[in-house]
């Protein structure tokens, strides 16, 4: 992805080598993205339907939780809004005003992008701001797809392992990459995408890590691909709550990616793989495979004339999808600030400040998943329901519940919709709401919100199936691997 989106961007004022090895294997597990990854491949002018059959992508309207905020329980957290406002009062205000009163229905029916997913149907939007969408794809095709665009593009790929990094010893910069081969690559800037290994970042520059383990104890994952069942393809991720984690569910056009996210010290990994297997809902494709990993991220994700990006700078579990979109996020902030005649402690200070507010805003919103349950049912649920959360999240979570207000911010991930849709589908209800919602008569009110639904669903009627509308731009979906 940097690679890409550098010999694109900045290619004319610089020279893009790309340093790796295929010995070295892809993750191959972050199939779930964000809206934002849209206009990623846009920006590199890419056409959609080609990149979605490049990658056997399927069309993602949001993330279905199950048993979160107790068991037998669902929710969507969808990609779009609820309802629309009144008189500057957003809907939910209206809702909570009906609910308290018994009245009103669900509010997730009130989404047409919940109603979309939950009927297998999917239309480009009209209106991003009523939804939008993002993708699923096979990470192990996205790669080697966006590398073959860079290569096409000037940028310079050389195979290869890096067995040490030489350093100036006066001013502490990265200046030469000595490969396995004898080779050695120099450069100005160097952009650490080296994964967990963070060799750059951290065992050479010595980067300090801060650990979030506190809040997010999950450091382990096992992953499972399987066939794909017959019938149409969900449109959206679904997320289950397990005993010690929760396990994803990815629907790609030819297969289903699966894993269990959890924590190694209320579950070994075997128990956790027979867990997984159990549960899953097709023929397993190949054996599970652990990945351990820690939450946190780097005090410095540009140090010196190294930036780090991805996992090198830091991780946070796939919950909400978020992996990829801090990629992208990093790989904007490095352009926007790119050090055109030399590294400046401006655009270093810069960046770390942006980096660092979307892991930290995002971060908040993944602990309250975990924090905002009922559930009592197992020792991993009681310690994230009972333990200390960031004083952050405390402040967000107790301006909610008093006047159903969601803080609001202008950089960061995640706004109004996003923390409403986790808040009501984990049952954390405000005692209060906007009073010019009280204006309405309760009668007219609700069949007003009727109304609305009518109009939700007969636009959901009109579109084409999910499964259809990918045959319908792909020619044929692939066959599953063998």
């Amino acid at each position: 992805m940097t690679a890409a989106a550098l010999v694109n961007q900045v290619g004319h004022a610089c020279c893009v080598r790309l340093v790796e090895s295929e010995e070295i294997g892809i993750v191959g597990v972050g199939e779930a993205t964000l809206p934002h990854i849209r206009y990623f491949v846009e920006g590199l002018g890419l056409e959609e339907a080609e990149f979605m059959k490049a990658t056997h992508a399927t069309f993602k309207l949001g993330i279905e939780f199950h048993d979160f905020g107790r068991v037998g329980t669902h929710y969507l957290h969808p990609f779009g809004t609820f309802g629309s406002e009144l008189n500057g009062v957003p809907f939910h205000h209206y809702w909570l005003r009906l609910h308290a009163d018994g009245k009103g229905g669900e509010l997730f029916s009130a989404s047409l992008a919940n109603v979309m997913a939950h009927k297998k149907r999917f239309a480009p939007p009209a209106d991003i701001n009523v939804y939008n969408y993002a993708y699923q794809f096979d990470s192990t095709l996205f790669g080697p797809y966006l590398r073959d665009y860079a290569i096409a593009r000037g940028a310079v790929r050389t195979e290869g392992k890096v067995v040490d990094v030489e350093v100036d010893g006066e001013t502490g910069d990265v200046t030469t990459l000595r490969l396995e081969s004898g080779e050695r690559v120099e450069g100005d800037l160097f952009v650490d995408c080296s994964g967990f290994r963070a060799l750059l970042i951290g065992q050479t520059l010595k980067e300090p890590w801060e650990d979030w383990s506190q809040w997010l104890p999950c450091d382990r994952a096992v992953a499972m691909p399987c066939t794909s069942p017959p019938g149409g393809i969900e449109p959206y991720t679904r997320a289950h709550a397990m005993a010690a984690g929760w396990r994803w569910r990815i629907p790609l056009q030819h297969r289903v990616g699966n894993g269990y996210v959890y924590s190694s010290t209320h579950i070994s990994d075997e128990d956790a793989a027979d867990a997984l297997v159990s549960a899953v809902e097709g023929e397993p494709m190949a054996e599970p495979r652990v990945l351990r990993f820690r939450a946190g991220r780097r005090k410095r994700s540009w140090s010196r004339n190294v930036v780090a990006v991805g996992l090198a700078s830091g991780f946070l579990e796939p919950l909400e999808s978020t992996s990829i979109y801090l990629v992208q996020g990093a790989i904007a902030q490095l352009i926007e600030l790119f050090p055109i005649g030399g590294v400046r402690d401006q655009d270093r200070e810069e960046f770390n400040r942006a980096v660092d507010i979307e892991y930290d805003r995002i971060r908040d919103f993944l602990i309250l998943h975990y924090h905002a349950t009922e559930r009592r049912d197992s020792d991993f649920w009681n310690h994230t329901r009972t333990m200390r959360v960031p004083d952050s999240l405390l402040e967000k979570m107790d301006l909610w519940r008093a006047s159903a207000r969601v803080a609001t911010y202008r950089q960061g991930l995640f706004y109004e919709a996003s923390w409403i849709a986790v808040y009501i589908g984990q049952g954390v209800i405000p005692s209060g709401w906007d009073q010019r919602a009280d204006l309405f008569e309760a009668g007219k009110l609700e069949q007003a919100v009727e109304r609305l639904r009518a109009k939700v669903d007969g636009a959901v009627s009109g579109m084409p199936d999910h499964r259809d509308f990918i045959l319908r731009r792909n020619a044929s979906i692939p066959a599953p691997a063998e």
